[in-house]
């Protein structure tokens, strides 16, 4: 029997077998990130951003369009990671936009739902290139509208769409070349495509099992006892070589960089637990040796925040109940709002980079999303707000004291192979206690997810200043004035990270060509704000080979950032060398303690 509608209860099945599909495949699609370094993240993102709406979507009490399409909207836009996490949840946004005032979804409806995805995701972006999975959300539309008026039926109707995706992803290689050289197609073009395809699946009556992981049990865990801020499991389905030596280094290679390891091998399977500051070289290590599946990742201090805070508020309320005059638990988190009281008056922030308005418009209605949300996250602050207050995003020890040092708030723990959610972004804007709050990504992956929050945040004059890099964040700093208003700040610190060179040195985690460099797998790379700078074989000879194409005649200062696998010794004997090489300039060296970066080095 054909069918030519769907209603809430199928669309739902739908959405969460689409989400399912995605996360099956997160490992292959993180394959297809073109730069080999130890940080594809995109199926992560992507999968991590869909999983935050699934849940929300899978606990539905009453399945109808309209709650049906806040779950997901609402969900995605608090979930996103990453660009691909970001430009998903626009999807899902504008997708959603079309149908919640619909009993019932026909071709029209959705060709017309899904030209309005197209649409949001294009405005989210403020140079949308092709090629990418922008280009393959607009084929798809455009397939739903050629086909929209004709008499298939829905299945053939989805069928039709998604060969027509499949071939604008295989092109895309011809519209990026860099796609093209490393042979690879859109990372997140494959992604979006995953999800069609599950979607399809459930449609067409394929048994599918779209029960979520339960992931709400904790450990107990005591704050003064966190050494590490995320617990990563996996498995890993063995297909290369797998000896007791490979064993043996891969239990030696976990342990060291993080501890509570929990590893059983059973037949050609591995399971791994740990706790660690950098999930991303657990995973790319169990990369080399098979398919990783059943990836979980859980911030274990966010977790345990969290909780302190429902469980001092259930605290509070017990107190509020006991008879008029009976003291109060003083609050915390008013104390800490204390430490970086700056000076500076409110002024309309200069609009430099963040999306269209219209992504603003529809966060203003997700607010009220949030407002139904019983508040268990948020804290009371018993002092009156500052007028600056700063977040900054960072993954290192040192990194992150240097961070707290130059007078920011709250250090979000992330980077390159855990970027930070919208949701972690409004978390920490919630615990600073100041009407205006600069958030500095530091990474360019996060930069859009960071302007999400900045819409979606409420009472507090967010602003979002594009740094990049670590080092262009912590020029931003330094180069905030007391002085200064907020619009007068935000224009000076953007100018200024403009002006910084950043070069960082890592490892490659597979062959590949880039910019006619010919790279193996295991190579040092120098990588520069914009390409690969430098190929070698010695940390520190690959470092100082990337410098040479990024000091000129014009620099002045060289600061170097050591990460978490470097000594101090050969870290300081990278500065002499470079000191010794650059005698007009000022070398500085500093423990930053990143993970996957031996070396983090800016040129002013």
């Amino acid at each position: 029997m054909e069918i030519n509608t769907i209603d809430a209860g199928t669309l739902s099945k739908m959405f969460l077998a689409g989400a399912k599909a995605l996360e099956a495949r997160k490992a292959e699609i993180n394959e297809l990130n073109v730069f080999p370094v130890p940080d594809g993240d995109t199926g992560t993102n992507m999968t991590l951003t869909i999983m935050s709406a699934a849940k929300e979507v899978a606990v539905l009490d009453e399945l109808k369009m309209d709650t049906l399409s806040k779950a997901m909207s609402s969900g995605s836009l608090r979930g996103a990671r990453g660009n691909s996490g970001v430009i998903l949840s626009q999807l899902i946004r504008g997708f959603t936009k079309v149908i919640k005032t619909e009993e019932v979804l026909d071709k029209a409806i959705l060709s017309t739902a899904m030209q309005k995805a197209a649409e949001s995701a294009y405005k989210a972006v403020m140079k949308p290139k092709e090629g990418t999975i922008l280009t393959v959300a607009r084929g798809a539309a455009e397939k739903a509208a050629e086909l929209s008026g004709t008499d298939m039926d829905l299945a053939s109707f989805m069928e039709e769409i998604i060969k027509h995706s499949e071939y604008i992803l295989s092109q895309t290689p011809e519209m990026l070349p860099v796609l093209k050289q490393a042979g690879v197609v859109d990372s997140g073009g494959q992604g979006l495509l995953e999800l069609l395809k599950g979607a399809r699946d459930c449609f067409i009556g394929k048994e599918l099992d779209l029960t979520l992981q339960d992931d709400t049990e904790k450990e107990d865990v005591r704050e003064e006892e966190i050494r590490y801020s995320y617990r990563v499991s996996f498995t890993d389905r063995i297909t290369e070589v797998f000896n007791q030596k490979n064993e043996d280094d891969f239990k030696v290679y976990l342990n060291s960089i993080g501890d509570g390891l929990r590893y059983e091998a059973k037949g050609d399977t591995v399971s791994v637990e740990l706790c660690t500051n950098d999930p991303g070289l657990a995973l790319q290590k169990g990369i080399m040796y098979g398919a990783l599946d059943d990836i979980r990742i859980e911030n274990i201090k966010l977790s345990v925040e969290r909780e302190k805070a429902q469980a001092s508020r259930e605290e509070v309320q017990a107190k509020d109940q006991k008879p008029e005059g009976s003291p109060k638990a003083p609050d915390k988190a008013g104390d800490d709002a204390k430490k970086h009281e700056n000076a500076g008056e409110r002024k309309e922030s200069v609009d430099i980079t963040h999306p269209s308005r219209e992504v603003k418009t529809e966060a203003e209605s997700v607010k009220e999303t949030e407002k139904e949300k019983p508040e268990e996250d948020r804290p009371v602050f018993t002092e009156p707000p500052k007028e600056m207050g700063f977040i900054a995003v960072s993954s290192g020890e040192g990194l992150e004291a240097i961070f707290k040092g130059l007078g920011v708030d709250y250090v979000i723990t992330g980077g390159q192979t855990m970027n930070p959610s919208t949701e972690d972004m409004l978390y920490a804007i919630d615990r600073v206690n100041a009407k205006n709050i600069f958030i500095l990504p530091n990474n360019k992956n996060i930069i859009m997810a960071a302007n999400q929050a900045r819409y979606m945040a409420e009472d507090k004059n967010i602003i979002v200043i594009p740094t990049k890099t670590i080092p262009q964040g912590i020029t931003a700093l330094i180069n905030y004035s007391m002085d200064a208003g907020v619009g007068e700040n935000e224009k000076l610190m953007t100018e200024e990270i403009k002006k910084v060179k950043t070069g960082q040195v890592t490892y490659a985690v597979r062959d590949t060509v880039i910019s006619d460099m010919e790279i193996k797998q295991g190579n040092i790379m120098g990588i520069g704000d914009h390409d690969i700078l430098a190929v070698g074989t010695i940390v520190e000879d690959t470092a100082i080979a990337m410098l040479e194409k990024m000091v000129d005649e014009d620099s002045e200062l060289i600061s170097i950032y050591y990460g978490n696998e470097v000594d101090e010794e050969a870290a300081e004997e990278l500065r002499q060398t470079v000191t010794d090489k650059y005698r007009d300039c000022e070398v500085e060296l500093h423990f930053g303690g990143q993970p996957i970066y031996y070396y983090i080095v800016s040129v002013e």
